[in-house]
């Protein structure tokens, strides 16, 4: 049995929503990870179940390796499509945020869905959820997006109608937002939800191979070059740092995706407790920001500090519009000030 964690008042507004409204968007966050793409589509196919007209929304383009998602090829890229998502956005009797919990998440898609006079629902696991749902479903302590709509489909009393595209998604979205299960993830219950969805006949190993085991040889060559070249460990601090410009990536042929894990890779070092990686966008004049930690060290607070960002305990993001001199810089600030909890022992 899975605890209850959604409250029963979220759950009653929902179904009421779900009885009333046929015409319903999906949308996700700018850069779509695979816990926005599997929560987004795990909801789609679930909402196809009952023949509702569904949509999913993207701000952006999001990697090579989740197109092999269930419907991946259906969603809209508002970047690419403004004319025709804002025309749906527009006639859309219920929106889904999921994976977000501030419009300024969406980017350019802002504007729209504030307009809208739909109802909306999020369905989030991110610190402070700003105000701008009917119904907010914000819980920080679950490991996914994904896992809460699984939780929410279940509440509705709605497992039978949980389709194999359906949990293949979800399933998708729990594994990557948690590095494959191995951070923010001892929950119990967890498994639970993986057992129930293995029942649907997911392959998980399948899965796994599709998302970790698919890359390009230029991705594996730049993963190389990243290791030899551009990590630097500071020792004294049990911290680790990547970056990348945008002409280095040109020279590897980057496509979106290629650098995903790339900032785990530094844990791997035995004493290696905190690690920062900062790519140059390739699409806009910005650097992006990951963070990932072990143990109790709050990368979250980092991200929130120096680099405009929030998250997770130990998986964080972030970005400086500033040249990338400036946010290494920014990188060594923050481990000077958190140098007492980056060498105590745990």
């Amino acid at each position: 049995m899975l605890s209850q964690i959604i409250e029963q008042s979220n759950i009653d507004k929902v179904e009421q929503y779900l009885s009333n409204y046929n015409k319903i968007v999906i949308v996700s966050h700018v850069s779509p990870d695979g816990d926005a793409i599997g929560s987004s589509l795990g909801m789609y196919h679930f909402l196809k179940s009952f023949d509702k007209d569904v949509t999913v929304i993207y701000p952006n383009s999001f990697p090579d390796f989740l197109r092999w998602m269930p419907a991946s090829e259906s969603v809209l890229k508002y970047d690419r499509h403004k004319k025709k998502a804002d025309e749906v956005i527009s006639h859309a009797e219920m929106i889904f945020c999921l994976d977000f919990n501030a419009l300024s998440r969406i980017d350019a898609m802002k504007e729209s869905i504030e307009k809208s006079s739909a109802k909306k629902v999020m369905i989030d696991h991110h610190l402070n959820p700003e105000p701008f749902c009917d119904v907010t479903i914000s819980h920080p302590s679950i490991s996914s997006t994904s896992e809460l709509v699984y939780r929410l489909i279940n509440r509705l009393g709605d497992y039978e109608e949980i389709t194999l595209e359906c949990a293949q998604c979800i399933y998708t979205g729990m594994m990557t937002d948690t590095g494959g299960f191995t951070y923010n993830s001892n929950n119990k219950e967890i498994y639970y939800i993986i057992s129930s969805l293995l029942a649907k006949g997911i392959d998980k190993d399948d899965i796994y191979r599709k998302v970790y085991n698919t890359y390009s040889e230029d991705r594996l060559r730049l993963m190389g070059y990243v290791l030899y070249e551009k990590m630097q460990v500071f020792n004294e601090f049990n911290a680790a740092l990547i970056w990348l410009t945008r002409d280095e990536q040109k020279k590897f042929s980057f496509v979106k995706g290629d650098t995903e894990g790339f900032v785990n890779i530094p844990l791997s070092i035995k004493h290696v407790k905190f690690s920062v990686f900062l790519r140059e966008d390739t699409e806009k004049d910005m650097i992006k920001v990951s963070l990932r930690s072990v143990g109790t060290f709050p990368c979250n607070k980092v991200a929130n500090e120096f680099f405009n960002g929030g998250g997770h305990l130990n998986a964080s993001g972030g970005e400086v519009f500033d040249t990338m001199e400036n946010a290494i810089s920014l990188f060594k600030q923050a481990i000077i000030k958190y140098e007492d909890l980056l060498t105590q022992k745990e």
